[in-house]
């Protein structure tokens, strides 16, 4: 690997498209995998992604555009996978090239359907990529204030210090702040959970609770959080850093968060599929609720307890209404 790695990104979305801004203020030239054949010759004709922070104008000299997913993981030392989970396994089977001796960075916030794995976990078990060579790049930030170029704050974590630390200094800028962090498992299943937690603050907006539940359903949430990911990943962490709670706060308040805003949807009374439709954009606290459900599930005894997370499982899986399951959560809250 040269002194100056090559960075890649996959996925079209709107993090995926902050993440190449970010990149593009410090890199010559940046990969960029989508599966979408028109977005790309929309990007080469128009220098915008037309779906996703259109806004953002791209120097067209810095992309290396390709729908070809092993030509860009071929060209590149650090991958970071942007593709939103429930569809990362289907992208990935299109690989035909080996990952072993790749970076992988996740900014992918969820679990691997098929296999019930941690985006990470995923790399390890099914492309054979070393601990060492994988990393969680977390908030709390949104693709549209970095946009904006409002200022933000990443948490990029490596069990390598060093990879944490050429991801961050290639993403820091005069607006974007990055801090280390060895907490690979930690920080991921974190940025995992605080979509399900938005999704449940969504569902009391939508139910008409106002911001004193708020605050006492978010108090309970990064408390239900440092249970759960204690019982995955055991490690002396301060669960009240911005990668934990700073990122819960954002997703669970901002107006720009889609899963609160799915969740808004629900409480008032939309089905999830209605939901989905008019969202029109993937809101990952849906897939992690049925995830981060039966993992701790299956530990029987030794699970976490998660009424809110039990609370939104029921919601949108089991179909019960927001309002009866969301009565009987206050009682469990303090």
């Amino acid at each position: 690997m040269s002194d100056k790695p090559k960075f890649a990104v996959f996925g079209g979305g709107s993090w995926a498209t902050a993440i190449v801004k970010m990149l593009c203020e410090n890199a010559k030239e940046v990969g960029w995998y989508m599966r979408s054949t028109s977005a790309i010759d929309h990007l080469k004709k128009h220098g915008n992604n037309p779906n996703y922070l259109s806004a953002v104008e791209f120097d067209l000299g810095q992309l290396k555009l390709s729908n070809n997913i092993d030509e860009t993981a071929l060209w590149a030392d650090y991958l970071i996978f942007v593709i939103p989970s429930a569809f990362l396994h289907q992208e990935l089977e299109k690989l035909t090239v080996s990952l072993e001796e790749k970076v992988i960075f996740s900014a992918i916030k969820g679990i691997v359907p098929e296999t019930s794995l941690i985006v990470g976990d995923h790399f390890n078990t099914y492309y054979k990529v070393p601990f060492n060579n994988i990393g969680v790049i977390s908030g709390p930030c949104h693709a549209e204030e970095v946009a904006l170029e409002r200022l933000s704050y990443l948490t990029i974590a490596s069990a390598d210090n060093e990879k944490a630390e050429v991801v961050a200094d290639a993403l820091r800028s005069d607006y974007i702040k990055c801090t280390t962090s060895d907490d690979v498992l930690g920080t991921e299943y974190a940025a995992m959970l605080k979509n399900i937690y938005a999704v449940a603050a969504g569902i009391a907006h939508g139910l008409g609770y106002g911001d004193n539940f708020q605050s006492v359903l978010m108090s309970n949430a990064i408390r239900e959080m440092k249970k759960y990911v204690k019982k995955v990943h055991k490690m002396k962490r301060d669960i009240n850093d911005s990668a934990y709670l700073g990122d819960l706060l954002v997703t669970g308040y901002s107006i720009f968060s889609r899963n609160r805003m799915f969740g808004t949807m629900i409480g008032k009374g939309y089905t999830v599929k209605s939901a989905q439709v008019e969202l029109s954009q993937i809101a990952e606290g849906y897939y992690a609720t049925k995830s981060a459900y039966q993992l701790n599930q299956q530990k029987g005894k030794k699970k976490a307890k998660t009424p809110i997370i039990d609370a939104v499982y029921q919601i949108l899986y089991e179909g019960k209404d927001p309002k009866k399951v969301f009565k009987k959560l206050t009682e469990k809250l303090d």
